[in-house]
């Protein structure tokens, strides 16, 4: 007799191999999952940790936060209603310099937190203190993929660098929950000395480059007045950003020729349709990209921003905004978005082994509760996670082989600690 994991059965499973949803079981041995299939033909002479009848409820890939920055919980509700320019640099910039380490481990646990009740099992962060963030991750069991984000001027190129080479060989391969990837914050806060720095960084790991990209009109605008007339997308790439791929957060106002960039190099547009509304940036041109055959991948963005982490609410706005803005009800189907939202995330990041329900790949998923009012009748359920689902309907996230959420309940943190946390670091903040 085996003893493995968990086995989930009397389930139906979607495992983004494709769009097809069948009856049957999903095993996990440690980390990864075993077996996917009927019951009949599963293993018989296995005893497991645990079995769950999922009682007809589904059984999927978890979702992927493609950017975001999670400790800025702190900010969330607190400048609403302003300009983009107003926002972030007489509100963000100030209180982010108040900011400890110490804050960011708290206040990344409450993100942390918000990314399971949404099935959330992996984030795309940009942030401050590296070390703080593998913490949280590491005691949460949250996949946290930190993103560059030096920035600064031709100055502080030198340190800028310097800091950027040594967090990427210090957290490339830090632990099972944390990893790095080369990033700047974007090109109006980052002189081009910096960004050649990053090119050649790119070269010397052969590693892909990640930054904020094209998120409004204002920025190309600025970026043109700059550099001769270059977009964002034009400049990195004239700089030999890209040769070994890598990708853009936001990307609004993107040109033809920044599509082609993309699709060439292959490169990841993720957007962030619920910050990029209420900031007023505009609409990612989503359909044109799926088109045009460009990698798509959301991202909640930050909770100062957006302000809710819920991959819904994303997924909802991903399809609806681009029906509005083409007048097409048949524009950006929900199964490509349900796709964005779970398997394109994942391969954005580079988790190439949590992307689909597969035998050998990590056993990052949720369980999704059919048998809810917003759920029912089971028509279409791809269409019903895109149009109607909601965090209610998130009954059990699992990361890594281990159920960190189910049920209302947190398994690897101590929620009532982390809102008293949280709290306290806000009101210091607030009071200096």
């Amino acid at each position: 007799m085996i003893t493995m994991g968990i086995r989930f059965y009397n389930c139906r499973i979607l495992t983004l191999k494709d769009y097809n949803i069948v009856w049957g079981e999903v095993h996990t041995d440690g980390d990864k999952i075993s077996y996917v299939g009927s019951e009949k033909d599963a293993p018989k002479d296995v005893k497991f940790e645990r079995e769950i009848n999922l009682n007809g409820n589904l059984i999927m890939p978890s979702f992927k936060n493609a950017h975001t920055h999670s400790a800025m919980s702190f900010l969330r509700s607190y400048a609403d209603d302003l300009p983009l320019n107003d926002w972030l640099f007489q509100q963000v910039f100030p209180m982010e310099a108040k900011l400890t380490g110490d804050d960011i481990y708290r206040l990344a646990k409450l993100s942390f937190a918000e990314y399971l009740t949404s099935g959330i099992t992996a984030c795309f962060d940009m942030y401050f203190e590296p070390d703080f963030m593998a913490r949280a991750a590491d005691e949460t069991g949250v996949r946290t993929i930190m993103c560059g984000s030096v920035a600064g001027s031709a100055d502080e190129c030198d340190a800028a660098l310097l800091k950027l080479d040594t967090l990427y060989n210090k957290f490339k391969n830090h632990s099972e929950y944390v990893s790095y990837r080369l990033g700047f914050h974007a090109e109006y806060t980052t002189d081009v000395s910096i960004m050649k720095g990053i090119a050649d960084l790119s070269r010397k790991y052969k590693q892909p480059v990640y930054t904020h990209n094209s998120e409004t009109a204002s920025e190309v605008q600025g970026c043109k007045e700059r550099h001769n007339g270059m977009t964002p997308t034009e400049l990195m790439e004239s700089l030999g950003m890209f040769e070994y791929g890598g990708g853009g957060f936001h990307c609004v106002h993107m040109s033809d020729k920044d599509l082609g960039i993309f699709k060439q190099r292959g490169l990841w547009a993720v957007t962030n349709p619920g910050s990029n509304s209420k900031l007023a940036s505009g609409i990612a041109p989503l359909c044109r990209m799926n088109e045009t055959g460009i990698n798509l991948a959301i991202g909640t963005d930050g909770p100062a921003s957006n302000n809710a982490l819920d991959m819904f609410r994303e997924m909802y706005l991903a399809t609806v905004l681009q029906k509005l803005k083409l007048d097409d009800a048949a524009a950006m189907p929900a199964d490509i978005v349900l796709g964005m939202a779970s398997k394109g995330g994942a391969l954005a990041m580079g988790l190439n082994d949590c992307d689909t329900i597969e035998e050998g790949k990590k056993a990052d998923l949720i369980v999704i509760d059919l048998n809810q009012p917003n759920m029912q009748p089971v028509n279409n359920i791809v269409k019903n996670i895109v149009y109607s689902g909601s965090k209610s309907n998130i009954q059990l996230t699992m990361c890594n082989g281990r159920v960190l959420y189910e049920k209302g309940e947190f398994k690897t943190m101590d929620i009532e600690r982390v809102y008293a946390e949280a709290a306290e670091c806000t009101e210091r903040m607030k009071k200096e």
